[in-house]
């Protein structure tokens, strides 16, 4: 069987399991088990699969027919030009959270603090994209930091400290900056998540078994006492949640407030700042 043989039976079977972009996922398997970059897979699709690339494919397609992210399967996923490791330990990076950084980058900062660190993916782009920044990550969960230390090293960003605990338990001092993806999906939004989403993704990640606000309180609580003067909070949002997140943030002090849209026009990130 070929490349493009295995290919099209492929995006076949995915498209009858109501995978949303068939193509795209059979592609990015498939260019996982040949190991080559997605984009060289055009290259060798005449060629011949081995035995043990067909059964590995089988496999891979398999884990996706089960609604398992891509990510999760190929252990990586791209964010802002660089690769992360994923795993079910961690949320899967999306190109949403790049409006985070985005916003983040137009101001000044030598220190950040990230909360909820996860992958790294928000505290390594940014350190990567300003030389000579340093930065602590904080994560309650220690699988998600044994993944963060993975990206850390991958990246060779020595300037990143990574600790354990919730929000800023475990933080001393203050940043210049602070950014959080914090889980704010409201129990009663999590039944209409997407598989991938909602059966193979960190709970703890997603959402706070409530209104989806608790994050947001714990982190406008602390973050007056954790932010340099002058410096910036930047948190990513669900897209009906700017006014919520806004106005815990007045109430704790925090000023010019504004909140900044996705690609796709959608509220995504709420800027503050403590007084200079």
């Amino acid at each position: 069987m070929t490349g493009n043989q295995a290919l099209a039976a492929a995006i076949a079977r995915l498209r009858a399991g109501g995978i949303a972009d068939p193509a795209r996922d059979a592609r990015r398997l498939l260019a996982h088990v040949i190991g080559i970059d997605a984009g060289r897979l055009t290259l060798v699709l005449s060629d011949p699969l081995t035995p043990d690339a067909q059964n590995d494919f089988e496999r891979a397609l398999a884990r996706r027919l089960d609604r398992q992210p891509v990510a999760q399967i190929t252990g990586t996923r791209a964010f802002f030009g660089r690769d992360f490791h994923v795993t079910p330990d961690v949320l899967d990076p999306r190109p949403d959270t790049e409006t985070l950084i985005d916003c983040a980058l137009k101001v000044p900062f030598d220190t950040v603090l990230d909360l909820g660190t996860g992958t790294g993916c928000i505290l390594f782009s940014l350190l990567a994209e300003r030389p000579g920044a340093r930065g602590s990550g904080v994560d309650v969960s220690a699988a998600a930091l044994d993944v963060a230390r993975v990206n850390r090293d991958r990246l060779g960003l020595d300037q990143a400290e990574l600790v354990q605990g919730a929000w800023f338990a475990p933080v001393t001092g203050r940043f210049d900056l602070i950014v959080s993806n914090p889980p704010y999906i409201a129990a009663d939004e999590m039944p209409g998540l997407a598989p991938e989403v909602r059966d193979w993704e960190p709970h703890i990640a997603l959402t706070d078994g409530g209104d989806g606000l608790d994050a947001y309180r714990a982190i406008s609580a602390g973050a007056v006492a954790h932010l340099a003067p002058g410096g910036h909070l930047m948190v990513e949002i669900g897209p009906t949640q700017a006014r919520a997140v806004s106005d815990l943030f007045q109430k704790a002090g925090l000023v010019n407030i504004a909140t900044h849209p996705d690609i796709d026009g959608r509220d995504r990130v709420v800027v503050a700042q403590r007084r200079p």
